[in-house]
């Protein structure tokens, strides 16, 4: 038997016979889709991780089976069964042939086959061995889409369950780390429905729905979560804003889900503070979004906040491991029940990938001599860096040429955020990139900071909006680096150092949020801060941090009239007019990263050499992998696997280019690293072997395979897969009818299409 009719013909059965979806609240869902897989170029995507059965009993995944054709051994499903169980954060999981069961526990470590699979009941017994009340509640409660279906990516029910577990298990303090993009705020919906629908609160006797605050640090994110919690009963929401206050001389009371910003909190009258008017124990449950960004700081005012509520359940969110500048957030919250990470959200498909170029000689260092002019300010004997860039010293020619050469690399309709030193240095460089674009709309690049004041979120509002085009590049300095939920973006540049990892990661979040036809965005990096991937979040286990610095005042939303988070705009800098020799030698060199699939970045040398040593274990010689070539097939396989691998279409595309092959096939490519085979041209591969390919054709099949060798030479080795057949007959002959008439049927068409390809990729030509 193959695989689906072992599936239908005994384990289906095996498990009905156990209860599964038999038995009241048990279910069996099928070949359930557990990751989308990583975005590959031109829209496809690796492959996705794909359970046989998830068997879900009382709203909760408890177990996972992993199904083999009845002629392979049950041992064969053992590896999967055990990578689905750990992405699912479930206990139990099976292999099964039909003949035979294999059972692992992921807690315990043990292992074996079995005669049967468990009951639903056993089962849960098994799982939860410990009796719990609130478990059973919130475990009753279905989680829910916004739009009311269940489709809910895997972490997300993974990180509510550990919450909601915590939650009854007594434990006040809660962390969840989850990466920019994964969606942070559905999973706060998820908790406070759950919590909400059963009923719980502190003092966990049902009387009443729960008192839930949701606490953030920007207006644009109080309103976002306040506008996504829309399932709830209307009168249960409550935004509270300073203004309603002074209004009705009060803090509203009459609600359920509550959201408001740490700011507004501080506020009050005569130095009091609004949040002193709620009794302590008034809420029972308190989420603080991005809780990285100075909530838990010993010495913060916000901090204040968090203590004056002791008595509620604090949930902390935060995109950021633990590291130095936030170890104080993890010594008031406590490890992180859940951890959902940057590298696993892009491997998994959920978010989108990067290229990292990191773009030097563009004078990084500056030392006065007397051939430059200073136009403003009095120049100190001594060498500026980076850091004193737009913050010390300005020379303009050097921004205006850095301008000029991102607009030159990059695709000018593609939406893009600058983030530059200071708000001066953004409206300078907005004028550069206007000055020298090929739009000639006025509103091309405009400057979003807190001196843009109301005029800046209105160009922010239609950034966002993915309908329009104008504008296409935004300027910063500060206040875009968090709470800017832009699917589209797909250039970040940095022009300004970044120093905190936290800031970086977060930066780094403007481009990875999904968006149909985005197979991925591109960091250009003039300040050498993709340095900071090199990040426990990729490579390995937190390292223990140091003591806590000093406060960080919270960022000001811009209907607060507290000072914005931007840097103090120097009262006098240095202007330096370069003489013309200094301003020729300003010159890109620009560096590719790739990263691996393991989330490491890599610089071009790792990258190539570390496909050097996998490239083997797919073929042994040259021949072997022209026959791979040669053949649709196999050679959409071997794509396939090197992309699984972390060898991509968009990475080997960027190693094309690296490596002076644009015009070549990638087999070229592959073989220059392999085996050091220069590569050849496809005109020059089309015009060696041309006369082979046709000499045994009809004049009707010549007229078709020179139509597809010239596509071929126009745009790559992707006008020969398979799926192309039927779009190159229409192209050519308008309708797969009238290719029929000339060519005669399709099957004969696909095998002169695939007999072409080896003699196309022949070897002799070398």
């Amino acid at each position: 038997m193959n695989e689906a009719e072992t599936r239908a013909e005994l384990i289906d059965p095996q498990l009905k016979e156990a209860g599964w979806g038999v038995v009241e609240n048990s279910r069996i869902l099928r070949e359930r889709h557990i990751t989308d897989g990583r975005i590959q170029a031109g829209g496809k995507r690796s492959k996705p991780l794909i359970a046989d059965y998830i068997l879900q009993y009382n709203n909760r995944n408890i177990g996972v089976v992993e199904a083999k054709s009845s002629d392979l051994d049950v041992s064969e499903g053992v590896m999967q069964a055990k990578e689905y169980a750990k992405k699912l954060s479930v206990n139990f999981t099976y292999a099964a042939n039909g003949k035979e069961i294999y059972e692992i526990s992921t807690l315990s470590a043990k292992e074996g086959k079995v005669t049967k699979f468990p009951t639903p009941d056993e089962l849960w017994e098994r799982t939860f061995s410990a009796k719990n009340e609130w478990k059973d509640k919130f475990n009753s409660v279905p989680m829910v889409s916004y739009d009311g279906t269940s489709n809910i990516r895997y972490y997300i029910e993974s990180a509510t369950n550990k919450v909601l577990d915590a939650i009854a298990e007594d434990k006040q303090r809660i962390l969840l780390t989850l990466a920019t993009g994964t969606g942070k705020t559905f999973l706060a919906f998820q908790i406070a429905w759950k919590l909400f629908q059963s009923r719980w609160n502190l003092k966990k006797d049902g009387s009443r729905q729960p008192r839930i605050l949701f606490l953030s640090d920007r207006n644009v994110l109080a309103n976002q979560a306040y506008n996504e919690f829309h399932r709830f009963p209307e009168d249960a929401l409550i935004r509270i804003k300073p203004n309603e206050i002074k209004r009705t001389g009060k803090v509203p009371t009459n609600g359920s889900i509550f959201f408001t910003i740490f700011q507004t909190f501080m506020s009050g009258e005569d130095d009091t503070p609004y949040f002193g008017e709620y009794p302590k124990d008034f809420f029972d449950f308190i989420v603080i979004d991005e809780c990285h960004r100075g909530g838990a700081n010993d010495e913060s005012s916000w901090r204040d906040i968090l203590e004056y509520f002791s008595p509620a359940v604090q949930l902390g969110l935060t995109a950021t491991p633990k590291r130095n500048n936030n170890a104080d957030t993890y010594k008031y919250f406590g490890e992180p029940v859940y951890i959902y990470s940057l590298k696993q959200g892009i491997n998994d498909g959920f978010l989108t990938p990067f290229k990292a170029k990191i773009i030097e000689g563009m004078m990084s260092e500056y030392t006065y001599d007397s051939a430059d002019d200073v136009e403003e300010g009095e120049i100190e004997n001594k060498t500026y860096t980076e850091k004193d860039f737009n913050t010390k010293i300005m020379i303009p020619e050097r921004e205006r040429l850095r301008v000029a050469y991102l607009l030159q690399q990059m695709n000018q309709s593609e939406k893009t955020i600058v983030f530059c030193a200071t708000q001066r240095h953004a409206a300078e460089i907005r004028d550069y990139i206007n000055q020298l674009a090929e739009s000639t709309d006025t509103n091309y690049c405009v400057r979003v900071t807190a001196e843009d004041g109301s005029q800046g979120d209105q160009y922010l509002e239609d950034f966002q909006n993915n309908e329009k085009n104008i504008p296409t590049i935004l300027t910063t300095s500060q206040k875009l680096s968090t709470g800017v939920d832009a699917r589209n973006v797909r250039n970040i540049v940095l022009l300004r150092p970044v120093n905190s990892m936290i800031e970086f990661k977060q930066i780094i979040g403007r481009g990875t949020r999904l968006f149909d036809g985005k197979d991925y965005f591109t960091i250009y990096d003039y300040v050498d801060a993709c340095k900071l991937f090199e990040d426990s979040e990729w490579d390995g286990e937190p390292v223990d941090p140091e003591p806590p610095r000093g406060p960080r005042n919270p960022i000001d939303p811009p209907d607060e009239p507290l000072p914005p988070d931007e840097p103090e705009e120097p009262k006098q800098k240095i202007k330096i007019r370069l003489a013309e020799d200094k301003i020729i030698e300003i010159k890109p060199i620009q560096t590719t990263l790739f990263m691996d699939a393991n989330g490491k970045t890599l610089t071009v040398q790792e990258f190539i050499q570390n496909l050097y040593g996998h490239l083997p274990t797919h073929f042994k010689d040259e021949k072997e992998l022209q026959e791979i070539w040669a053949n649709p097939k196999t050679r959409d396989k071997l794509l396939k696997t090197l992309s699984d691998e972390g060898y991509g279409a968009s990475e080997l595309a960027e190693l094309q280019r690296i490596v002076d092959a644009e015009n070549s096939d990638l087999f070229d490519v592959l073989e220059y690293i392999a085996f050091s085979i220069k590569p050849i041209a496809r005109v020059d591969r089309v015009a060696k072997t041309s006369d082979t390919i046709l000499n045994e054709l009809s004049v009707k099949e010549k007229e078709f395979i020179e139509f597809v060798l010239a596509k071929y030479i126009d745009a790559g080795f992707g006008e020969l897969d398979e799926n192309k057949i039927p779009i190159l007959l229409e192209l050519k002959y308008g309708s797969i009818y009238d290719a029929k008439k000339a060519l005669g049927e399709v099957d004969d068409i696909r095998k002169v299409f695939f007999s072409f390809q080896k003699d196309l990729y022949a070897l002799e030509m070398h």
